[in-house]
């Protein structure tokens, strides 16, 4: 079996989605049966920066388009979370221990109907909003941590 502390962090961009009402967009995996919940968040393409990144996640996540967000504030560090031991080797092709994140926490401009989850390469089933509080205790358990630190980044900006 692969060391974990050999393998690097893939990196990701992620976002945190704000309404009118200060709630979080938050989406249901389509290749997950647990009923955890998460924010937009991929992968940064070779040679994209990370804003770029979390915008295209963004839209291939939601349907959001970049019309209908206004950028208020980027987390200053990078953040990161590992893999549990059972995903290590079975996930991202065996390349990665877990991720580092860039994360941006945007205003939505739009309405709900600009919400549209059945994209080409769709990755949740359901989504909501839910308040930002809320947002550890909904999270994989592997991610709560990180979801803490993206809490704690923005904080001044929330509710």
């Amino acid at each position: 079996m692969t060391d974990p502390t050999t393998l690097p962090y893939r990196p990701c961009a992620g976002v945190m989605l704000l309404n009118r009402n200060g709630q979080v967009f938050v989406g249901q995996r389509v290749d997950s049966t647990l009923e955890a919940w998460q924010m937009p968040q991929g992968g940064i393409d070779d040679g994209e920066d990370a804003e770029t990144a979390a915008i295209r996640e963004l839209g291939e996540e939601t349907g959001v388009q970049p019309d209908k967000v206004e950028l208020i504030a980027t987390a200053p560090d990078e953040l990161f979370y590992d893999l549990p031991p059972d995903l290590i080797g079975k996930v991202w092709k065996g390349k990665w221990r877990g991720q580092r994140q860039r994360w941006f926490l945007y205003r939505f401009l739009g309405e709900d109907g600009d919400v549209d989850i059945a994209t080409e390469h769709q990755e949740f089933r359901a989504w909501r909003w839910v308040d930002p509080a809320e947002l550890p205790d909904i999270i994989v358990p592997f991610k709560k941590t990180l979801y803490e630190d993206v809490l704690a980044a923005f904080a001044k900006h929330l509710g």
